[in-house]
């Protein structure tokens, strides 16, 4: 998967680099320069359209390259609202399991229940890290969550989902 972004960044800075030395202006005023004193006007017209053309292809490509570095920087940002959701979230979940566990505890005693207290303490302490100040900074500094956490939860899902149904089939094969 890195790889596969790494070389679509190589290949967009190669069309950038390209596009930025192909040198448009200097080109242009070149042309513009040698049709100045040129009397037909088919042939006057006719660099004109070529100019032109030459200049909203390279607007286009321009434009492509951005386009992509944009998709690029979606696929590792993640933005103010989507890190407020997750902290929503990550909150409900968080107090779920603070309910589930007191109403097991409750049955063990106070001891038990103090434990549950001191737990809760510390799921506290990682809500708190799920801000936006503290992971707009770790994404300034490099890290990228979306690789970090999404894809190593994306293969434990696909492994769980693949192992779920290799079982399915062995069953279904004993039973033939």
């Amino acid at each position: 998967m890195e790889e596969t972004y790494m070389s679509a960044l190589a290949e967009m800075g190669v069309s950038l680099t390209t596009l930025a030395v192909k040198g448009t202006a200097t080109a242009i005023n070149t042309k513009i320069k040698s049709i100045k004193d040129e009397k037909n006007l088919e042939k006057v017209r006719n660099t004109y359209e070529e100019i032109v053309s030459e200049l909203l292809s390279e607007r286009e490509e321009a434009i492509r390259i951005a386009q992509a570095y944009k998709t690029e920087l979606d696929r590792i940002v993640i933005s103010d609202e989507d890190i407020e959701h997750l902290h929503n979230t990550v909150s409900r979940v968080l107090e779920i399991i603070k309910a589930f566990q007191l109403i097991s505890a409750a049955t063990k005693g106070e001891e038990e229940i103090q434990k549950i207290n001191e737990q809760t303490k510390s799921y506290e302490q990682i809500k708190e890290l799920i801000s936006v100040d503290t992971l707009k900074t770790m994404q300034l500094l490099g890290f990228n969550y979306k690789a970090a956490i999404g894809e190593p939860l994306t293969q434990i899902c696909a492994k769980a989902i693949t192992s779920f149904g290799d079982k399915k089939n062995t069953t279904s094969n004993k039973r033939k």
